[in-house]
Parts: structure tokens; sequence; C-alpha cells
């Protein structure tokens, strides 16, 4: 917990200089060009995160791999880091720095499950109809899971919208064996 509650530190801290030099995008881009790095290449990482390799060594080299690609506050801001041993939190840094530039931007991330693949169509109106419902811009990531047999359930934060085929099925059911239905019949019927 403790990592989570410093990655957010951090997070904030470079948050809130991007926003002082109108560079939340610019920023973030750069951040997730140091995580992308880091997640990809397991040599760099393995260089940035081992104790045993001299700081000023791992500063060096960030300083030749970022000078051309990111802003000069950013790779100062991985220099700190590698200072104050902090290196091993970059992607959650990121991860939490993009929280906040959704947050700052009117952005949900929102979780969307369907039966069956979306065409481009329908997918352009459910992301629609979210940002309206939500009152930000809705950012759909849809997975598709056939057993909710038809509409859609919608997870933004700890709310769930369900919409879904199956859960309506498990209603009537419900409904009919409190009026006294045989279950047997119910379940031969809805299932």
């Amino acid at each position: 917990m403790r990592d989570e509650t410093v990655a957010r530190n951090y997070a904030e801290t470079l948050f809130e200089l991007a926003r002082r030099n109108d560079s939340t995008q610019e920023y973030g881009d750069a951040l997730e060009t140091v995580a992308g790095l880091l997640e990809d290449v397991s040599r760099f990482r393995t260089f940035v995160e081992t104790p045993r390799i001299d700081d000023e060594v791992k500063k060096s080299v960030i300083r030749k791999v970022l000078a051309d690609r990111t802003p000069r506050h950013v790779v100062n801001f991985v220099l700190t880091t590698i200072d104050k041993r902090r290196q091993h939190l970059l992607r959650e840094i990121f991860q939490e720095y993009l929280l906040l530039l959704d947050d700052h931007l009117g952005r949900e991330h929102v979780e969307v499950t369907v039966a069956r693949p979306l065409d481009d169509t329908t997918a352009q109106m459910v992301s629609e109809r979210l940002s309206k419902m939500l009152g930000r811009q809705a950012i759909p990531h849809v997975r598709v899971k056939p057993e909710i047999l038809g509409g859609l359930v919608v997870r933004t934060g700890d709310t769930i919208y369900d919409g879904s085929v199956r859960r309506r099925l498990e209603g009537l059911r419900r409904r009919l064996l409190t009026a006294g239905i045989p279950s047997t019949k119910v379940g031969k019927t809805a299932g």
C-alpha cells in the first residue's frame, strides 16, 4: 500500500508541474515513453532498477536515452526518482499520472461487456450514450462474454449497470419462483 501512495504523490507532483507549463498531455506522453521502455525492454528495466549499478551511471544513460524524446522536466523527474531510490515505481507513477490526466480532461474509462463483438457504428453509439449518461467523455473498454446472452454490462468505478439478457432472465426466473411455480418447470422454461 505504501508504494501506491508514494507513486500517487510523485504523479501529483509531476502533474502539477505539467499544469503550470500547460503540458499535461506532453508530460503524460513522455512518461508513457519511459514506462514503455521499462515494460518492453527488460534489460533496460533491470539496468534502471538494480541497486548494483551506480546511480550516476544510470542517470547518465537516462539523460542520453531520453534527452531527445522527452521534456527536460520529465527527464529531471526520472533522475529524481533514481536519487530517491523510487525508480522501481515509474510504471505505477505513470498509471497514477494517467488517472490524474483523465480526470483533468473529463475522461472516464468504462468497462463494457457485450455478448458479441461490436461493429464500429454500435461502438461509437455506446461511447456517445455513455458519455451523455456520465457527463464526461467515456472511453469504453469492450470485452466479449457470450454468457451474458445479449445486452450489455457497464462498469464504471464501483458502479455496475447490468442490462444483460442473462440478468433479465434470472430476474424473471426469481419472480416465477416467488409466484409458486415449481423450479423444475422454471428451469426448463427460462434456462
